[in-house]
């Protein structure tokens, strides 16, 4: 059997930059575990894989993203890999395209001029009643606040210096199992900066991650008075995003790049 397979750099306008997201076309379902070993041989921070939805709801697709470990409930990055895949690639002047999820509902995507923009869950962070006492050995570093939803710590810093020099224990990272570490800071460049740590979902750091956007678009919104943001995630490969805060929907906005077309052969 033989899957057709893209890798796209999600996120940046250059090749090598941003996320890169493999995308995995099937006309069924396979095993959970055939796809668990899809994505661990991509070994990348995330696999997408797509499914033709029925005749009458065309252009839709079933979605699910893998780790190289298991399976996420939500990846902005390879969403956006996906679109680029069916907008520009496989029905180009479509224009939108609505990807059926597990555990986020209905997604929907759209080209606006050369960015595709996506419309994700807002999620609303709320200050940690129990924050774990290895966090701030784990991050090297004491934050000014610390927020959670979604299984996700949020660390918020003063500055964007402080991001950059970061240097987390992902051993003790990892045993915050099940929540994965977003630190965030205003931003020099941007409206605010962040970094995001998921070592205990395969993914020590993760280059870019509109997911975690879901959750730092509402927080830098009302902390900063405004709904339209710029994001820049500060990672070894970097990436940019636009973000914005619509009731309860962040619309994230971003470029990306194929660098990979082929078949993977199972």
């Amino acid at each position: 059997m033989r899957v057709s397979l893209f890798h796209v750099d999600a996120f940046t306008d250059q090749p090598f930059a941003g996320n890169p997201a493999a995308v995995c076309l099937l006309n069924s379902w396979l095993d959970d575990a055939l796809l668990l070993k899809v994505a661990a041989e991509n070994n990348l921070s995330a696999t997408a894989f797509l499914v033709p939805g029925g005749p009458d709801i065309r252009p839709s697709y079933e979605l699910r993203w893998f780790t190289p470990r298991c399976e996420v409930r939500l990846c902005g990055h390879a969403t956006l890999a996906s679109a680029y895949v069916v907008l520009k690639l496989l029905s180009a002047g479509l224009g939108t395209v609505q990807f059926q999820t597990r555990f986020g509902g209905t997604l929907v995507v759209r080209e606006e001029g050369h960015s595709l923009v996506m419309d994700f869950p807002a999620l609303y962070p709320q200050p940690c009643k129990e924050i774990p006492e290895s966090l701030d050995r784990a991050l090297g570093a004491h934050p000014s606040e610390v927020l959670d939803v979604n299984d996700i710590y949020v660390c918020v810093f003063e500055d964007e210096d402080s991001i950059r020099g970061i240097r987390p224990n992902f051993a003790l990272l990892e045993q915050l199992h099940p929540f994965a570490v977003s630190i965030t800071a205003p931003g020099k460049q941007a409206d605010f900066v962040s970094r995001y740590f998921a070592p205990s979902y395969g993914i020590p750091e993760d280059p870019v991650t509109g997911s975690a956007h879901c959750v730092l678009t509402p927080y830098w919104a009302k902390r900063l008075g405004k709904p339209r943001l710029h994001a820049r995630q500060l990672s070894e490969r970097g990436g940019q995003l636009s973000c914005e805060l619509a009731g309860e929907r962040v619309l994230l906005s971003g470029k990306a790049v194929l660098v990979l077309q082929g078949s993977l052969t199972i």
